[in-house]
């Protein structure tokens, strides 16, 4: 039976999803598309987070009843991987790789930063198995192109995007969530003198050192990048 907001343990079976027909296959031609109920979706979900995309919610952006949308998405885990994939699409790269695997696999994290930053809800949605559509593979495929100068084999080359992928996401969580608690000045203020106090009791000194050290750059974007330096530039070859 469909359902509406629950994920199936199993998940979505990606030779049902990507290998065949978008459309249904009884009954009159729908007024619809899937590309319209996965942009519906998307459009809830950049609005107002994941927990607003629901069955019901969605049949009311496409104008159709519930029931006829489980002919695409039998439930939301399916739905799920269609919208991170139709958004994968946003992921366009022009030309090959430059030959130089860091700087390309800064180039493709920074890509995904932006594209991540521009549909909040995407973070999570990552978090669990997701098998990639076309689109998703399209990206895959460059990423796994600018890694070939390491001579990593196919199975390392793998992790390596996987991993890059999850620093990306976890970090543009952490991002999300700093920028909504630094909405409140009152609170910002609290955690520096309570940092303050805790650097002079004495019994944290490296912890003071380190607040004590100068200053780098705060921004968003340099914090990302500082960090995301400090991992590329860490990744072995070979």
């Amino acid at each position: 039976m469909p359902n509406d907001g629950r994920s199936g343990a199993a998940g979505a079976d990606p030779e049902q999803l990507w290998l065949r027909s978008t459309e249904p296959r009884r009954g009159r031609k729908p007024s619809f598309s899937r590309e319209a109920v996965t942009a519906a979706a998307v459009t809830l979900a950049d609005a107002e987070g994941l927990e607003a995309v629901t069955m019901r919610r969605v049949a009311a952006q496409v104008g159709a009843g519930v029931m006829s949308l489980y002919s695409y998405a039998p439930d939301k885990e399916t739905l799920l991987e269609l919208m991170v994939d139709h958004v994968s699409g946003e992921l366009t790269v022009t030309g090959p790789p430059s030959g130089d695997w860091r700087t390309d696999l800064k180039t493709i994290a920074h890509l995904q930063r932006a594209h991540m930053l521009r549909h909040p809800w995407l973070p999570a949605a990552l978090s669990t198995r997701r098998v990639p559509g076309p689109n998703t593979l399209a990206f895959l495929e460059h990423a796994l192109a600018a890694l070939r100068p390491t001579g990593l084999d196919g199975a390392a080359k793998l992790e390596v995007f996987a991993q890059l992928t999850a620093f990306v996401s976890g970090h543009v969580a952490h991002e999300i969530t700093q920028a909504a608690a630094s909405q409140s000045p009152d609170r910002v203020a609290a955690e520096a003198r309570y940092l303050a106090a805790v650097a002079a009791d004495g019994r944290h000194p490296e912890l003071a050192e380190a607040l004590s050290a100068p200053g780098r750059p705060l921004t968003a974007e340099a914090t990302f990048a500082r960090f995301l330096g400090r991992l590329v530039d860490g990744l072995g070859a070979g």
